[in-house]
């Protein structure tokens, strides 16, 4: 009789332990676990997007070629809602109480030394902003590398990952479309604009 007992109490307690919310979402603690180069991850990503933004907007009516207005136009799509991502998850790590560190990498190497404004009335505006966002993109990379390497939080290192990929592929979108090969264009991840 016992034996029966403790077999269906160990039973309950498996049933409640594997129940989660009623949307079966992770726990907050759950979803806050991380370290302080995930938190300056997003310290430094949330300013480089804004940047992307800030140049896509100016491409929506300075850019001749429709190339550019489409890829400014991913830029802002994307780069507006992994903003609202990294802002949720930061403030989640900071409830936490993970304190936020630094990237071991300067303002010229994470791509945000560019000042969006130098393309305002730029000439040959896309041209020019090819030659920015291309760097802006590679800083985004070798971010994304350093959280990778060193990220705690599943969510962040999986969007460092998307980040990789989708602005690898932009890159070299670009390349062959200042090259004068603008149906390799077709390559760029449509789904994921890089920033």
């Amino acid at each position: 009789m016992r034996a029966l007992l403790a077999a269906a109490l160990t039973v309950a307690v498996a049933v409640v332990a594997g129940c989660g919310s009623d949307d079966d979402s992770p726990s907050a603690s759950s979803q806050a676990a991380g370290n302080a180069t995930d938190r300056a991850f997003i310290a430094a990503m949330i300013p480089h997007h804004r940047g992307a933004v800030e140049m896509a907007a100016l491409a929506t009516t300075e850019a001749t070629s429709a190339f550019v207005k489409d890829l400014a136009a991913d830029i802002t799509r994307s780069q507006n809602a992994e903003i609202a991502l990294m802002q949720r998850l930061d403030r989640q790590l900071a409830a936490a109480g993970v304190r936020r560190g630094t990237l071991p990498m300067n303002d010229h190497e994470m791509g945000l030394d560019l000042d969006a404004k130098a393309l305002k009335g730029a000439k040959r505006f896309d041209d020019r902003f090819i030659e920015m966002m291309i760097p802006h993109h590679e800083g985004a990379i070798e971010m994304s590398k350093v959280q990778l390497r060193d990220g705690g939080n599943a969510e962040l290192k999986r969007l460092a990952r998307e980040i990789i990929t989708a602005q690898r592929r932009e890159i070299e979108a670009m390349r062959a479309y200042s090259r004068g090969t603008p149906s390799s264009a077709d390559h760029m991840d449509r789904g994921h604009g890089g920033g």
